[in-house]
């Protein structure tokens, strides 16, 4: 070959190495749009994660702009996701189904919180003024729960499992969870069923734990859900959801006491509590099983809340998980 095509050659696949260097340079260094999650968060222990990882920053390691939204009640959340103002909740596998009634709204994709052998997650107090303080003082008496909620579920079952007739249990609507302190607290209300940390400061204040749902850890737990529109259109971002919560929960369950102060700035933690409670650990990366969906699906049936087939598979999707 010719001096001068040589060259000429030589000077072509140089041009075209320098190129191509170039344009991969360009794209490895193009920065990746942020997807955006709206979370409604409650004020319970169970939104502890989803605090420490915007607090920590594991959101934004995931590439992930969060937007955590509080909600002070169930009904608020509900109304917020029907809404389509928030993408994904807490909440619990009975609320799930009652969901999806009509068809394929929303889905469980991870546990929350799930009561273990040494956390409650709720308890059943006898007032100090009722004088019970065993599980067969219950028989017949009137037990303050939210009606057709996982606290209404859990209240029948475990006394089921204590070996309670159905006729034997009873329970009176009280939603609201101050007004079931209140009325506990006085006396009015012999016992109620509720959530931790308020169980814990009820018990700091005189009443007593007659039956908490850590003997019966199967049954008691919540769950993280997404809406199916957010899981279809934006499945990356509901991983890398996920993922930045499985970091928060692994630094939370090596050092809790850390995450109290977090607790506290988020109103989590009552101030009689304060320096008194232990932070729990968190269920690692997993989701119901068709065993504890069946048994709340049952229970729905059984109070005549739904008369729909609702599927385990309708429900729980396990696919987003890390």
């Amino acid at each position: 070959m010719p001096h001068f095509y040589k060259t000429k050659f030589v000077s072509g696949i140089l041009i075209l190495i320098f190129g191509l260097s170039f344009v991969l340079s360009a794209c490895s260094h193009k920065p990746q749009t942020k997807q955006t999650i709206k979370f409604a968060v409650l004020p319970i222990i169970d939104s502890l994660p989803m605090y420490v990882a915007l607090q920590e920053g594991y959101f934004e390691k995931h590439n992930l702009a969060v937007e955590l939204i509080p909600v002070g009640s169930g009904p608020e959340r509900d109304q917020l996701l029907a809404a389509r103002q928030v993408d994904g909740v807490i909440n619990e596998v009975l609320t799930t189904i009652m969901n999806n009634r009509s068809g394929n709204n929303i889905q469980i994709v991870r546990f929350a919180r799930a009561a273990t052998r040494e956390t409650p997650l709720f308890s059943i107090l006898a007032s100090k003024q009722s004088g019970i303080t065993t599980v067969e003082q219950l028989k017949g008496v009137e037990i303050g729960v939210s009606e057709g909620t996982v606290i209404d579920y859990l209240t029948e079952r475990m006394l089921e499992k204590e070996g309670f007739s159905i006729d034997q249990i009873a329970t009176v609507a009280v939603p609201k969870i101050p007004d079931r302190m209140a009325l506990l607290n006085s006396g009015e209300l012999k016992a109620a069923t509720m959530p931790e940390p308020v169980a814990s400061l009820l018990a700091l204040q005189g009443a007593t734990v007659v039956l908490a749902d850590n003997k019966y850890p199967e049954l008691s737990y919540s769950t993280i859900a997404f809406r199916t529109e957010i899981l279809e259109k934006q499945p990356q971002a509901v991983r890398d959801f996920l993922a930045a919560i499985e970091d928060a929960v692994m630094a939370i369950n090596a050092n809790p006491s850390q995450y109290e102060q977090t607790l506290i700035d988020n109103n989590i933690l009552p101030a009689p509590l304060q320096g008194k409670f232990v932070v729990p650990q968190f269920v690692r990366a997993s989701v119901p099983s068709p065993e504890q969906y069946r048994d709340v699906y049952q229970w729905a049936r059984e109070k005549q809340m739904l008369s729909e087939e609702v599927v385990y598979e309708t429900c729980v999707n396990p696919s987003f998980l890390p």
